[in-house]
């Protein structure tokens, strides 16, 4: 089944469970979704529909990171109930040694040497992660390889 569809069938298991929290999360997703589509003028196809969910994650992500500086944790913990219902609509993350060997093995393959290699290095994690990876710790990571 498609994610969008997905979406729309569990819009419906929400209204009919009368579960309003999941419901709000879930419409705001679609509604996001429809707005790409509208801006674009295509139909979205899975790829393009986890972008704009990843999208949503990351924007609580760093939401969350702004609510606790600011000792705001009612609007924080709100953030992290909203990523745990989009989460799902994500293919799985991958894990921390699956992450460092994938560095590795990029930086290998493209011969980076320095910093100045890093926008190339970024560009192939990009293709090969596809979403799986949160793309501000790979720089991070990349960071400190290519650093050192």
């Amino acid at each position: 089944m498609a994610i969008k569809d997905q979406l729309q069938a569990d819009v419906k298991t929400a209204l009919r469970a009368s579960d309003k929290g999941r419901l709000m999360v879930l419409r705001m997703a679609l509604a996001a979704v429809k707005q790409r589509e509208v801006d674009d003028r295509v139909e979205l196809n899975d790829d393009q529909v986890m972008a704009v969910i990843e999208k949503m994650v990351k924007q609580r992500r760093e939401s969350i990171a702004q609510f606790d500086k600011g000792g705001r944790t009612d609007l924080s913990d709100k953030e992290r109930a909203e990523i745990e219902i989009l989460t799902p609509y994500l293919p799985e993350q991958l894990s921390e040694a699956e992450l460092q060997q994938l560095v590795t093995d990029i930086i290998t393959d493209t011969g980076a040497s320095g910093m100045k290699d890093m926008g190339k290095v970024m560009g192939q994690i990009k293709a090969r992660a596809a979403g799986r990876a949160d793309m501000s710790a790979v720089g991070a990571l990349v960071r400190a390889r290519l650093g050192a």
